[in-house]
């Protein structure tokens, strides 16, 4: 009795040689990437692709390809490759829909900037780029790689761009993570330069360094500091805070009440990755605790599953956190035993 396989047949149109390449990658490792995550198996032949497996595999897998191919569209008439980034990322996309049984793709979370829309990945980061929209304050936190920053310096560069606000105001903690300040060279401004580089980078990547140049030239950008908030009232501006772990709880409370008319506040941290000095309280878990009543602000919380970074950060930013639960598991059964014993000891004598 021969087994039954079930198989699907998706034609990609238009049919374009040097897109489909793009699309298979080189010697098919887009093709091998889409195979090994999905548990299928993909043939293809010109834009002829049947796909072999289980049905749900079998329909992420032709929606994932379609999409991929959709990313291949000529600009200036050069097709665009597919990077293996760009694969895990529909990849994920994918698995998220249906871990999270369809979720919409709201055109009300995507942001325009000059440079293209900037889409969220997944439904928590769709539910974060909604609370940004809705609340002037908003708390993203969860580990590197769920994409706390970069969409929130895209709601802030869309934002701009649409004149809802003057101004745009990006900054950090010079917190050392295991390095001193002291031994970096320059003055103070490019001593600090490599802690708010990553903010750099996601504005250059939206609107170009040109325009970030200028920008930065006129004020309208500014990045600095955290130190550099005190005394001040920021009115017409959108402001982040990144890496808040590292705030102390008066960083965070100066921080917090500078904001002026008109303006709107993104803090986002790790509360994993605190580098603050031993017995040092981190502002942001400190503020998690005092400020989770008030209905006008909003937390969103991130995890390992919303990494939207190269597969194996996903993995071990579970390892870390498996790490944590059993040390502390181990840490409290271990102070039971301690506790036990102690009882035991009295009720013998």
């Amino acid at each position: 009795m021969n087994k039954q396989i079930d198989s699907f047949d998706l034609y990609l149109e238009p049919a374009d040689n040097q897109r489909l390449a793009n699309l298979c990658g080189p010697m098919d490792d887009n093709i091998k990437q889409i195979e090994r995550r999905m548990g299928v198996e993909i043939s293809y032949r010109d834009n002829h692709f049947r796909i072999i497996g289980q049905p749900q595999g079998m329909l992420a897998s032709s929606q994932i390809l379609r999409d991929l191919y959709i990313e291949t569209a000529p600009v200036r008439g050069e097709a665009q490759s597919i990077e293996p980034n760009m694969v895990h990322l529909a990849i994920q996309h994918s698995n998220a829909l249906e871990q999270d049984h369809g979720v919409e793709d709201d055109k009300h979370t995507v942001i325009k900037t000059k440079r293209g829309l900037v889409k969220p990945r997944n439904a928590n980061q769709q539910a974060y780029v909604r609370a940004i929209l809705a609340h002037d304050i908003n708390f993203g936190i969860g580990p590197a790689g769920t994409g706390k920053t970069y969409l929130a310096v895209a709601a802030a560069v869309d934002a701009l761009e649409r004149q809802e606000i003057r101004r745009i105001l990006l900054t950090r903690p010079a917190v050392e993570a295991g390095e001193k300040l002291g031994f970096l060279p320059g003055d103070l401004a490019q001593k600090v330069d490599p802690y708010l580089r990553p903010l750099y980078d996601a504005l250059f990547e939206m609107l170009g360094f040109e325009k970030v140049e200028k920008l930065i030239e006129r004020s309208v950008i500014e990045v600095a500091p955290l130190a550099y908030m005190r005394g001040r009232t920021l009115n017409d501006a959108f402001i982040i805070l990144d890496e808040s772990q590292n705030t102390t709880p008066e960083q965070m409370k100066m921080f917090l009440t500078r904001i002026g008319f008109n303006s709107k506040a993104v803090i986002t941290g790790d509360i994993t990755q605190i580098d603050l000095p031993r017995g040092q309280k981190s502002g942001l878990r400190h503020a998690i605790e005092v400020l989770s009543e008030v209905e006008e602000i909003s937390f969103n919380f991130f995890n390992a599953f919303d990494v939207v970074r190269h597969p194996v950060v996903q993995r071990v930013v579970q390892a870390y956190e498996k790490h944590e639960r059993d040390a502390e598991e181990a840490k409290a059964a271990a102070a039971k035993a301690a506790r036990d014993a102690k009882i035991n000891g009295k009720e013998n004598h």
